[in-house]
């Protein structure tokens, strides 16, 4: 689908955006076509609901349907309502096989601002994942909306939604890539593609240097499956000096069986989402490749199949990680924060300011958050603080645990190796953070966001469809886009 700006209304199908209570409709609607909506809008009922839809046959000033979408309450709208409202109208258009439509601006909001979060709206909202149906609609194929235009829209702003949103959707894509199709090897060579395409460095270690490099934690829990590891660094260098350096780190884990402490089935379904960290980050540099900012990243990813065979790593062992730190393997199934402990000492000797890692680490994390918010940890708060606000924007939902409990870092710390891979069922998600804390290099600012909810969706809502949300890509380019 196309978002474009344009100048006035042309199309014959016209969206329409409004708070609860307001009954003052947007300038630029022509005086007949005004009247006209004023008069079906008191007749369909509509509020203004958040959610809202209602669909008007106007037949007036050469448009011919209009939809008036809700917002909700005034005082709760922001950018986030907008994006859900521009989702909400994507797939009303869709289910009335509309194939282009004119959305107005509402003109009490920056008009940049609005253009960014609505063609981001407008995008997400359109996916689904159904590569792999044979059959669509009875025959007849998968709708699709081609075009939106956005009257009065800013034209950059347009563009920079544009690319944050696919950006989103190619990690979802990746996200929701079975294991047969996505695994360590396939992962690295999509890798190598995008940074073809886009312009970036790229390096892929196969499983001798992996362990040349020292980076045994990651072939230790890769070495289970007949696919064996790839670790993977794609770089984007800006032209002249860099303002800074960051490295995203993300958890590869193509398929996750648990390995010797096998999952249960109900447990097992779904693990093909265990690599959305690293899909998270591919998405990223697609993105930043873009989009160019003053500022040197590096994407960090150890990809990985855990599985259980006569050559898996196995409860007891005792693995040194490449900054030299040895951990005691308690469950082979606390996988993916022993392939992050190689991924995040290899991002340290990069010497950047900052590291961001996600993954999907802990089923805690779900427990005391919920499917809908990720888990923020960090060892500096004015990082977090920075974060925290642009998450507030992007939508996507973090919230701050702490790091501070010494007695619960205990847990992890008795063992006959430096460290313990869990610290037992209590805090989980906290003593999974201290772990990975072990591995990244003394000054450098660091956030482990543990996304283990909000990566993986069971229903359809908002600007989300079932499956991969891509969760962590805006929230990590819009960061990166504010050093």
């Amino acid at each position: 689908m196309d978002v474009k700006v344009v100048k006035d209304i042309k199309s014959k199908v016209l969206g329409i955006f409004l708070p609860e209570g307001r009954d003052k409709l947007p300038e630029g609607i022509p005086s007949k076509l005004k009247k006209r909506i004023n008069e079906l809008k008191r007749l369909e009922s509509f509020k203004g609901k958040e959610s809202q839809v209602v669909k008007l046959q106007t037949l007036e000033g050469g448009v011919d349907v209009v939809y008036l979408v809700g917002l909700g309450k005034r005082s709760a709208v922001n950018e986030d309502t907008y994006r859900r409202a521009g989702a909400n109208l994507i797939k009303r258009l869709k289910k009335d096989k509309v194939s282009s439509a004119d959305v107005l601006l509402t003109e009490d909001r920056r008009v940049k601002e609005l253009s960014k979060v609505l063609t981001e709206g407008l995008i997400l909202g359109n996916y689904s994942f159904e590569k792999y149906k044979t059959s669509k609609d009875n025959g007849e194929g998968k709708f699709e909306v081609k075009r939106v235009n956005l009257v009065g829209g800013d034209k950059k702003e347009v563009e920079k939604g544009k690319i944050l949103a696919e950006a989103q959707l190619y990690a979802r894509g990746l996200v929701n890539e079975p294991g047969n199709v996505i695994n360590p090897i396939t992962l690295a060579e999509e890798a190598k593609k995008l940074a073809e395409e886009y312009g970036l460095e790229c390096k892929i270690y196969d499983e001798k240097e992996i362990q040349d490099m020292g980076m045994l934690a990651l072939w230790n829990v890769g070495k289970g499956s007949a696919t064996p590891p790839r670790f993977i660094h794609i770089t984007y260098k800006p032209k002249g000096k860099a303002k800074d350096r960051i490295a995203i780190v993300g958890k590869g884990l193509t398929f996750d069986s648990g390995g010797l402490n096998i999952k249960t089935g109900n447990f097992m379904r779904t693990m093909k989402m265990d690599k959305s960290g690293a899909c998270a980050v591919l998405g990223i540099m697609r993105a930043i490749a873009q989009l160019k900012p003053k500022v040197e990243v590096h994407g960090i990813i150890g990809a990985a199949e855990n599985m259980p065979s006569g050559s898996a790593y196995r409860p007891d062992d005792i693995i040194r990680a490449k900054n030299g730190k040895t951990i005691e393997v308690d469950n082979t199934d606390a996988e993916g924060r022993i392939t992050l402990a190689d991924a995040l000492s290899y991002a340290s000797e990069l010497k950047p300011s900052r590291i961001i890692d996600m993954a999907t680490l802990t089923g805690a994390c779900m427990v005391a958050l919920g499917e809908y918010t990720a888990g923020l940890f960090t060892n500096d708060e004015k990082f977090a603080k920075e974060l925290k606000s642009i998450a507030g924007r992007t939508g996507e939902r973090v919230w701050e645990l702490p790091m501070d409990d010494e007695r619960l870092r205990k847990h992890i710390k008795n063992t006959f190796a430096d460290v313990l891979n869990t610290g037992g069922r209590y805090g989980g998600a906290i003593t999974a953070a201290m772990f990975l804390q072990e591995f990244v290099g003394e000054g450098i600012k660091w956030i482990h966001l543990d996304i283990a909810g909000p990566a993986w969706s069971k229903e359809d809502y908002a600007y989300y469809s079932k499956g991969g949300t891509g969760f962590g890509v805006r929230t990590c380019v819009e960061y990166i886009l504010s050093i």
